[in-house]
């Protein structure tokens, strides 16, 4: 685990849109202590947190459950949605209520998408589908299934293609069934990190709390710059960032704990989850 006083502070940054506000002005170079920025997929920022060889980074909310001991979340800080996500989609010929036993290629980039996928396909449709991983190409992933799972930019693009498949939309599927948003990312931080440095976690905080707050107060240079990367309108991305939820709030908790006790539930996950969400009282009670 990682302790080190004098190394840089390790921080991970997950490359996709959902994630832009927090780190658009978000500046390591500003705190108090050499900061180091890790870009990289979901996957490997997930492995990273899981084995200690980063600080602070957002990792997928099933990466958290499955960790949940050695980490807290910094808080007010997820990417959530609180009914459509528009980036979570699944594509398929008939409703996926009427395929609930039937063949389903998953995105090979996901476990919180593909493992809410299988509560809501067992638990809302009263489903046993057969599951299979594909690279993420919905031509592929379609030609021997019924449906398919995509997440992320690559969702994003083919609902924009798409002119043949039903398109399912999961956070307003879990919406619709439980009353509750979803929670697809959170921000956790190694314990033993916040136990030993919780003034510089706070300056960290602070600072991602900055960049989500100046980010969504103008979103211009966001959309511009999603419209260059990735393609689409100005409406669209406008659209977009203002439709998701990056609090975590009280709702949004409860949310991802029901999400996790399903998980419990079906064996998707070994253990029990307890949400342990760090705040500015544990650093008053540390310099006591």
């Amino acid at each position: 685990m990682n302790n080190r006083e004098n190394d840089d502070i390790l921080i991970g940054k997950i490359k996709y849109t959902n994630c832009w506000p927090m780190f658009h002005h978000f500046k390591p170079d500003a705190l108090s202590q050499k900061a180091k920025l890790v870009t990289e997929v979901p996957s490997i920022l997930n492995r990273r947190m899981l084995e200690g060889s980063l600080d602070i980074s957002p990792v997928s909310s099933f990466a958290f459950g499955y960790g949940a001991e050695q980490f807290v979340l910094l808080p007010d800080l997820s990417v959530s949605s609180n009914g459509p996500v528009n980036s979570i989609l699944l594509f398929s010929r008939k409703p996926p209520e009427q395929i609930q036993n039937g063949v389903i290629a998953l995105t090979n980039t996901s476990a919180t998408s593909v493992n809410l996928l299988k509560i809501i396909m067992e638990k809302a449709y009263g489903g046993s589908p057969t599951y299979w991983d594909s690279e993420p190409d919905l031509d592929l992933m379609m030609a021997n299934s019924d449906a398919a799972l995509l997440i992320g930019d690559n969702a994003i693009s083919a609902s924009w293609h798409n002119q043949e498949f039903i398109v399912t939309d999961l956070g307003e599927v879990w919406k619709q069934w439980t009353g509750y948003g979803m929670t697809f990312a959170v921000w956790a931080v190694q314990k033993s990190f916040a136990e030993n440095r919780p003034e510089l976690l706070a300056e960290v905080s602070h600072a991602f709390q900055d960049s989500k707050r100046r980010s969504l107060g103008d979103l211009s240079s966001l959309v511009e710059e999603a419209c260059s990367e990735i393609g689409g309108t100005r409406d669209y991305w406008r659209h977009y960032f203002n439709n998701l939820c990056y609090d975590f709030n009280e709702q949004m908790q409860n949310g991802l704990a029901l999400y996790f006790s399903y998980a419990y539930e079906m064996g998707l996950l070994k253990h029990k989850v307890h949400i342990n969400v760090w705040n500015e009282n544990m650093l008053t009670r540390v310099k006591e």
